[in-house]
């Protein structure tokens, strides 16, 4: 603690000294205050310049994380290899990421200071009693996230910490403490804004993999991730927040020659270490070096080529001979006389490679990669074929499925793609296998600049090869704009590549949607288009409102064929779900209706509100009418026998009009008349409660037809739009209009009355687990026990949309 040295605003030492004791008395938890008292004591040590050996040696006791020095490489202990050097050249550039210590905090209610223990550690800010508290719950934890900003207080140690949720103020004991604080914050909060890790998760790595990093003769073995022009660097893969990160932008990136090299960071002790490893070292400026060190030379030769690319060096001496010409082609800025484009290797070939194009981190995936190409040669040397079409749609669904679950090989099959689409094939079918690649994913740089300078040479209107090439344009464009996909293409969309040409189409994938007064309206898409984007698509078509003022949402039926609905995300991909679908249909019936099973898609409300009547459109308030019939002929809703008559009438006027009395001329009338009978029980199939007409004789059939011509007749000459008012009129005085019911079967409760409705005020928490859902509620009229729990049995997919719908619910009631 550094109030020794500077005593200026500090709490006097022994007051302190006697406080401790006190509360040692106080609590009887002497154990627990002798850990705390020892916990400062390491701090005191390091702010009063106690050497880090002196430190390290106390291995019984944890040491706060910022303890070892300001550099985020010593964060926590690590493996010494040799420390030659007490400074560094590149003192004060590191950023420290974590810190712990004490800080007074203004409590919320009642502003009072309150001395707390502060951990900043993985992005998170938590506050305990004391250090030896941090194995428990803290007490607090302060969310700091881009949006994040920190202002200094009126006094020299004090600062303003604002977040979304509210505003705190933390008192250092001394400045030199508190500036330490800003520092470490500042570089949390500027990594949070500025790294693509947190702004946009869908970013991917061009790297990752477990290495070794060792600086200043230490050695971490840390999980690394190299995100455009940055090394970032966790403890584990699993880390959402780095330790600290490299900028690797203008370093100087070289793979270190261990027969000759002597730096003194890792030579001596740590020879034994480095001798079974390749090592590449990162020297960025005016800072001093980075060692990585890699197991095998494939993945030394990856991670070599790409920390160069990232590096901006255009040395064509790593990579391999298609990475070398790139970078060439890249120092003439792609010129289109260049002779590099006439090499071998940049050309079409009529043979199969014997070495893979990029460079790849394996031996089983070098081995892949050349299977890879031969499948691409398959499939642009087979001539189309109508019937037999099924053989392209395997070999489409197969590479692009490998370069899913591998994705280093995606930058492979784009290199070999451009590479066979530099000969113009009469089938075009080399550009339609870029097309459906590129609408799944995209190589990362430089090798996307040279997809792009590829298609932009080739595109071309008055060609149909020129016009492919335009699409592909297209299918960039789009997955630059939304993101990689998930699933490979469907056979509808290869189908639909192949068959036609897509440049013709801005959307040119389609499928219909259903609604629940049995219609259906086709909407098209293309490759990258989100259910949010179809909805909008949609919703214009069809004019209804935005889902979030409509309440309507996109449901998908279960492959499986059961009665079960899957409500689709607005950020998921159509064509995503159209594959997987697919699949999954194909695993559950294998062999069956092979090709001709597709998803269906359902347009209805999900979530209804009273305040969603304001703004209605006509065709809401009809697919709603619909809605809420389907609920009341499969028994969800409850209606006597009177009512149900009632509102099967206005449903047969809305859909077919005013009814036709039989003809009374003695030659037709037997016709007519049959007619009539007919159109009467398809009204009520349609949308009389099933469990009315459940036994029914003919003879009670008949006077069923009978009450309801009688009914429907008292309406001859209401509009449609009439009928819809007051059908929706009627069944809006239910109080549960609009809500999803679920059939549960109770398994526990305590004391459980029928009827009994909570508020969402009252629920404290909800979940399911297998094929049970539980609720825990706050029952204030109870006096002896005011929390309850329900648990329901009900199938498994329920359980899952009833959890969801709840949250859902639980959401839009807090906005």
């Amino acid at each position: 603690m550094s109030e020794l040295s500077e005593p200026e605003g500090t709490v006097n030492w022994k007051e302190r000294c006697l406080t401790l004791e006190s509360q040692l008395m106080k609590f009887r938890l002497q154990a627990s205050k002798i850990r705390e008292l020892l916990a400062e004591k390491v701090e005191l040590s390091f702010t009063t310049g106690a050497s880090l050996s002196s430190v390290t040696s106390e291995s019984d006791y944890a040491i706060p994380p910022d303890a070892y020095s300001v550099d985020t490489d010593y964060s926590e202990p690590e493996q010494k290899l040799l420390k030659t050097s007490s400074s560094s050249s590149d003192n004060g550039k590191n950023e420290p990421l974590e810190k712990s210590g004490y800080l007074l905090k203004m409590s919320g209610k009642v502003k009072t200071w309150k001395r707390r223990w502060f951990v900043l550690k993985g992005g998170e800010l938590l506050y305990y009693k004391s250090p030896s508290d941090v194995i428990r719950k803290p007490q607090g934890q302060i969310e700091l996230n881009a949006s994040s900003h920190i202002e200094r207080g009126d006094g020299k140690q004090t600062i303003q910490l604002t977040t979304e949720k509210r505003t705190y103020y933390l008192t250092a004991d001394s400045p030199n403490i508190l500036e330490e604080w800003i520092k470490v914050l500042q570089n949390v909060l500027k990594i949070q804004a500025a790294s693509p890790l947190f702004v946009q998760s869908e970013i991917k790595p061009t790297m990752k993999g477990l290495l070794t990093k060792v600086k200043h003769g230490y050695s971490k073995r840390v999980w690394c991730t190299l995100v455009g022009k940055i090394l970032y660097y966790f403890r584990n893969q699993e880390d959402k927040f780095p330790l600290g990160q490299i900028k690797i932008f203008e370093a100087k990136v070289d793979e270190v020659d261990r027969s000759c090299d002597s730096d003194e960071d890792y030579e001596a002790s740590g020879r034994s270490l480095l001798s079974t490893h390749y090592t590449v070292v990162i020297h960025p400026k005016d800072q001093g070096p980075t060692y990585l060190l890699i197991g095998s030379k494939h993945e030394k030769d990856t991670w070599l080529y790409h920390l160069t690319v990232a590096a901006g060096s255009t040395s064509v001496n790593v990579g391999s001979e298609f990475e070398q010409l790139l970078c060439k082609l890249l120092n003439v800025e792609g010129d289109a006389t260049s002779q590099i484009w006439r090499h071998p290797t940049f050309c079409h070939s009529k043979e199969g490679i014997t070495s893979p194009l990029t460079t790849l981190p394996s031996e089983a995936l070098q081995t892949e990669a050349i299977k890879l190409f031969k499948t691409c040669q398959l499939f642009i040397n087979a001539a189309v074929d109508s019937p037999a079409i099924d053989y392209h749609v395997s070999l489409a669904q197969s590479a692009l499925q490998i370069c899913l679950t591998h994705p280093e090989l995606q930058n492979e099959i784009c290199c070999q793609l451009i590479k066979q689409t530099r000969r113009r094939h009469p089938q075009n079918q080399g550009l339609q296998l870029l097309a459906l690649c590129v609408g799944l994913f995209l190589p990362q740089h430089p090798f996307l600049w040279l997809l792009k300078l590829h298609l932009k040479k080739n595109a071309d209107s008055r060609t149909e090869f020129g016009k492919y090439a335009i699409y592909c344009q297209r299918c960039v464009e789009r997955t630059q704009q939304n993101g990689d996909r998930e699933a490979r293409p469907s056979r509808m969309e290869i189908l639909s590549t192949l068959l036609r040409n897509p440049y013709h189409h801005s959307l040119p994938f389609s499928i219909p949607v259903h609604f629940m007064n049995g219609i259906y309206q086709v909407v098209g898409f293309d490759a990258s288009t989100t259910v949010e984007e179809f909805l909008n698509t949609l919703n214009q078509d069809t004019g209804m409102r935005k889902p979030a003022q409509s309440g309507f949402a996109l449901f998908s039926d279960d492959p499986s064929g059961k009665d079960i609905e899957h409500c689709l995300q607005g950020n998921i991909k159509i064509c995503d779900i159209i594959s997987k679908w697919e699949q999954a249909s194909k695993e559950q019936h294998p062999g069956k209706c092979e090709g001709t099973r597709t998803v269906r898609l359902t347009y209805k409300n999900r979530l209804y509100f009273s305040v969603q009547v304001h703004g209605e459109t006509d065709r809401e308030k009809l697919l709603l009418v619909y809605q809420t019939n389907d609920q009341i002929v499969n028994g969800l809703f409850p209606v006597n026998k009177e009512l149900a008559m009632e509102l099967t009438a206005l449903l047969a006027q809305v859909e077919i009009g005013d009814f036709e009395r039989p003809f009374s001329t003695p030659a037709g009338q037997v016709t007519s008349q049959s007619k009539s009978n007919q159109t009467l029980k398809q009204v009520l199939e349609r949308f009389y409660p099933k469990r009315y007409k459940q036994g029914c004789s003919e003879e009670q059939l008949r006077q069923l037809c009978q009450r309801l011509s009688t009914r429907w007749m008292a309406l001859r000459g209401h509009s449609a739009a009439d009928c819809v008012r007051i059908y929706l009129t009627v069944a809006r005085k239910w109080p549960f209009f609009g809500a999803k019911l679920f059939a549960a079967k109770v398994r526990h409760f305590n004391e459980l009355d029928w009827g009994v409705t909570y508020t969402y005020k009252s629920l404290m928490t909800f979940g399911g687990y297998q094929d049970d859902f539980m609720l825990v509620v706050n029952n204030a009229q109870t006096k002896d026990k005011s929390t309850e729990k329900h648990l329901f049995a009900m199938t498994k997919p329920k359980v899952g949309i009833l959890s969801e719908t709840v949250f859902h619910h639980l959401l839009l009631c807090s906005v």
